[in-house]
C-alpha cells in the first residue's frame, strides 16, 4: 500500500524545533480563543471585522488547538499546516494590513496601537506563516509519529527494490 505524501515525515532532523514552536503558539492561542472568547475569540473577531464571528471564533480556536497538538506529536504536520497557513493569511489581511496602513482597510477595522506602520507590522504572524509553510514542505521530520509509521514501510519497500 502506498503511503500518502501528507504523512511522509521528510528527512529533517531540525523540524522538531519548528514543530515545537508552532505547537507552543497554537495550542495556547486556540485554547484562549475558547476560554476567553469575549476578548480573544468571537469578541475580537467582531472588533476586527471578521464575518460570522460567533462561528469563526470557536472554529479557529479548535483548528489551532488540533493543529498545535498534531505539530507537537508530529502527526500529519503537512496536513495540519494547511489550515494554519490559511489562518495566518487571514490574520495578515484582517489585522496586519490595517496596522501597516494605519487605517481601516476593506471590511477590517484598525485596532488601537501605540504605533502603526512597517515596524508594527513586522512580527510573529509572518514568522508563524513561514514556519507553517516549512512544515508543509518538509514534513514532521525524523522525530515524529509520522516517521515511526512511515519508516518501516519505507525501509521494507527499499529492501524489496534492492532485491533483499
Amino acid at each position: 500500500m502506498k503511503q500518502s505524501w501528507w504523512f511522509s515525515p521528510g528527512e529533517s532532523i531540525w523540524a522538531i524545533f519548528i514543530r515545537l514552536a508552532l505547537a507552543g503558539v497554537f495550542i495556547p492561542e486556540g485554547l484562549q480563543k475558547l476560554t476567553h472568547a469575549d476578548i480573544l475569540g468571537a469578541g475580537r473577531f467582531v472588533k476586527i471585522g471578521i464575518p460570522w464571528p460567533e462561528f469563526f471564533g470557536p472554529f479557529v480556536g479548535v483548528i489551532e488547538m488540533l493543529a498545535g497538538i498534531m505539530f507537537l506529536i508530529g502527526y500529519a504536520s503537512r496536513a495540519a499546516a494547511v489550515p494554519i497557513i490559511v489562518i495566518m493569511i487571514v490574520a495578515i489581511i484582517s489585522t496586519k494590513i490595517p496596522i501597516l496602513l494605519g487605517r481601516n482597510w476593506w471590511i477590517f477595522s484598525l485596532r488601537h496601537l501605540d504605533r502603526y506602520g512597517f515596524l508594527s507590522f513586522t512580527h510573529e504572524t509572518r514568522a508563524m506563516l513561514m514556519s507553517a509553510i516549512f512544515m508543509l514542505l518538509s514534513g514532521s521530520g525524523r522525530w515524529s509519529l509520522d516517521a515511526r509509521a512511515w519508516r518501516p514501510k519505507f525501509n521494507q519497500r527499499n529492501a524489496l527494490a534492492d532485491g533483499e
